[in-house]
């Protein structure tokens, strides 16, 4: 595994434990009637449940990332063509027209 891999696992992994900890948290809340702990503890499976969807995504985009070096590695002269396509799109949709005095 990758360092970024090891460090979107312990995200995931944390974000589990807090999503957890704030069940338990909203559970204690509940029986005590300590209103207080329970939207604690509601916040923390929020804070938990974004943190891990957090490190999936970022996974995700991490891997689409790699795809498009490895194609860029592969295909060195369709990748500089594909560029400069999209820029002189770019600067035809962008730049503004001359229109002509006459």
């Amino acid at each position: 595994m990758t360092e970024s891999g090891n460090d979107t696992f312990v995200e995931k992994a944390k974000g589990t434990i807090e999503e957890g900890a704030g069940r338990l948290k909203d559970a204690a809340g509940g029986l005590t009637g300590d209103l207080g702990m329970q939207a604690e503890g509601k916040v923390d499976q929020l804070s938990g449940m974004a943190r891990r969807e957090f490190a999936e995504l970022y996974d995700e985009g991490e891997g689409k990332v790699e795809k498009a070096v490895l194609f860029v590695q592969d295909r060195p002269l369709l990748s500089v063509a594909i560029a400069a396509v999209v820029g002189l799109l770019a600067g035809l949709i962008l730049l503004p027209r001359r229109t002509s005095k006459g």
